[in-house]
């Protein structure tokens, strides 16, 4: 089995709730654990085996996949997780902008609230992300138009008697 499949597994499988909310609190502690170390370093860049970086975070090959998991949207460029094992060697760097963004998507409140986030990111910027996220998810409908205004098409004619039709 593949670290992928053993994550997948390991986080998704059906488990009774209260297992899953024990696992998931452990898990998110661990991820904090990591994003603190990698903020706190303000490198963005990770390179080694898996299975070297995992034992540099405390955490087992498994674990380190499953935050590999959830970075990988905010990599320079992003990575095939499946073909991941423990002796293979990663080469990424971490986009902050977009991971800070991605954590607001993630509604991942105790990542991006980390103090550690204020020595890459100044509030200036943390506070104009937070806008861009915020207004990705906004609704604009556009104005409708109605049968007696003028045709957008711009032939001067009423809407009723051009394209409305």
């Amino acid at each position: 089995m593949s670290l992928y499949d053993g994550w997948k597994q390991l986080a998704f499988e059906e488990q009774e709730e209260t297992q899953a909310n024990e696992f998931w609190k452990n898990y998110c502690e661990m991820e904090k654990g990591i994003y603190e170390s990698i903020l706190q370093s303000k490198e963005g860049h990770l390179k080694g085996s898996i299975k070297e970086l995992s034992q540099e975070y405390n955490v087992t090959p498994v674990y380190f996949l499953g935050f590999l998991d959830g970075v990988n949207e905010s990599l320079v460029e992003s990575i095939k997780l499946e073909e991941l094992e423990e002796e293979s060697t990663i080469d990424i760097t971490i986009e902050f902008d977009k991971l800070y963004y991605n954590m607001h998507a993630a509604k991942a409140e105790w990542l991006y609230t980390l103090e550690e986030w204020n020595s890459i990111l100044t509030e200036d910027r943390q506070k104009e992300i937070k806008k861009e996220y915020n207004s990705s998810k906004t609704v604009v409908k556009d104005d409708k138009v109605g049968r007696n205004d003028p045709c957008p098409c711009g032939s001067e004619k009423k809407y009723k008697k051009c394209c409305g039709k």
